[in-house]
């Protein structure tokens, strides 16, 4: 059983569309709540640069159709919040469901990704597809009902897979649709503290600028808010009798007054944590920042960070056995090497998994409508027939069309095998993501470190040139 949300994304108060995409992705890619990733699967994009490619879908579309992105009514992208019940699908189940859903959902014209989430008892999918289409010259069509028709999609799905599903999911005495909470654990609902950190964390997804923002959202959510004295701060849904404070004792780790606001000004993550720091980071151009109207305060504290990264730096070298540059050097670009190798390599599995894909969907569409092109063939192509059976003549075409294209005339393959193929290519595609993801992790590090160790030998790219040559 699997309830759905359809989320709209505009542009953030104050944020560019760059940085609107990206900090809503960050919070899905989470990798403390994907298992370091491994439960991300993606359609016609990178996950690791997914908010550039829609960026660069935009600015097609600007080009191909004359348009410009709205800057304040122009939406960015969609998000799908798909939840299941507890125990009734392992993580990788809830995402290969979720992956099954964007595809039909999107029918395979918009790049998405789907990142299932397995930091609560109940495991769920963030699926977040582009608005505008893989040719660049439309975009998605958000139309009236189209979460009840979401909804009816996933509940298809959820029964193909053997999955229960809700058939009555509005509320018998209100007419309303049921929170997703009141369906976990079977009929059982969230307890109200459950229920309030669930919202709070929908309300921080949508990034809000300040405390008050955040109050005005989780109001709109329905939850009557409460400031009490010494800045505490409670909350009440529909139909509870007491308020909830607002702290960490009642809720939980993340959950306090502080907690929230450290999220809000970017000083935690969403998840409660706090961000985990690089081993090591960029020193400061001092100079430059000076030059730039920055004053003494800044210049005295840039000091003792450029100290305590270069000491960071010094570390790391000796950690890993690089105490010459040309070792430095070599392995940076070993490592630049093969980050390049893999991201290449995942494109390519991606592209053999399309065509799979699009071979599994005609084979499908070609089953199902093999008799009734056999009618209009038999009936001598009478346009009588043809315009009482077009979608399924149509659709019947479409798959000719592909295994036109895909086969170039070889035999038919079988679905069973077909459906093997999927299996292999998606641990595959896993298993290179994972050394993808520790490869650029790698990368950034060696490359930090090196930038660093010029920038305190005052090398030009002259003199990189000539040490890397030694």
């Amino acid at each position: 059983m699997a309830t759905t949300r359809l989320i709209i994304h505009h542009i953030s108060k104050g944020e560019s569309i760059a940085q609107s995409l990206a900090d809503r992705f960050d919070y899905g890619q989470n990798p403390d709540k994907t298992q370091q990733g491994e439960l991300i699967s993606s359609y016609q994009c990178d996950v690791e640069t997914a908010d550039a490619e829609f960026l660069l879908s935009k600015a097609k579309y600007k080009a191909i159709t004359g348009r410009e992105q709205k800057k304040d009514a122009d939406i960015l992208c969609y998000q799908i919040r798909q939840s299941f019940v507890p125990g009734e699908v392992t993580p990788e189940e809830a995402n290969r469901i979720g992956y099954e859903t964007a595809m039909r959902w999107t029918k395979g014209k918009y790049a998405f990704f789907v990142a299932t989430h397995v930091d609560r008892k109940h495991f769920h999918n963030h699926i977040y597809y582009n608005s505008t289409a893989l040719d660049c010259t439309r975009k998605f069509n958000n139309f009236w009902g189209s979460s009840f028709a979401l909804r009816r999609l996933s509940d298809r799905i959820c029964i193909e897979n053997g999955l229960s599903y809700i058939a009555h999911p509005k509320l018998k005495s209100k007419g309303k649709y049921k929170h997703y909470g009141q369906w976990l654990d079977g009929n059982k609902p969230l307890t109200f503290q459950e229920r309030l950190k669930a919202q709070i964390d929908t309300c921080l997804s949508e990034k809000p600028a300040s405390m008050e923002e955040f109050f005005h959202a989780m109001e709109a959510a329905g939850y009557e808010v409460k400031q009490g004295r010494g800045d505490t701060v409670s909350f009440r849904a529909e139909g509870q009798e007491r308020f909830t404070r607002l702290r960490s004792s009642t809720l939980g780790t993340g959950y306090g007054l502080e907690d929230i606001q450290a999220i809000i000004e970017g000083r935690a993550s969403p998840s409660g944590g706090h961000f985990e720091p690089r081993k090591v980071n960029l020193i400061i151009d001092i100079q430059s920042r000076m030059r730039s109207g920055k004053g003494p305060a800044y210049e005295r504290w840039a000091k003792v960070f450029n100290l305590k990264q270069m000491a960071a730096t010094l570390q790391y070298l000796q950690e890993n056995n690089l105490l010459e540059y040309s070792q430095l050097a070599e392995k940076t670009a070993q490592a630049v090497d093969r980050f390049h190798t893999l991201s290449d390599k995942i494109k390519t599995i991606e592209v053999t998994a399309n065509t799979n894909e699009d071979l599994m969907a005609a084979t499908v569409d070609y089953a199902k409508t093999r008799t009734v092109f056999e009618g209009y063939k038999a009936a001598k192509y009478s346009r009588k027939y043809y315009a009482e059976h077009e979608g399924d003549i149509e659709l019947h075409r479409a798959a000719q069309a592909t295994f036109k294209r895909i086969l170039s005339g070889a035999k038919l393959p079988k679905m069973d095998a077909l459906k093997a193929e999927r299996q292999r290519l998606t641990a595959e595609k896993n298993a290179a993501y994972r050394e993808y993801r520790a490869a650029k992790k790698s990368m950034q590090e060696l490359i930090t470190a090196k930038a660093n160790i010029d920038h305190l030998l005052g090398l030009t790219d002259t003199r990189k040139n000539k040490e890397m040559e030694r």
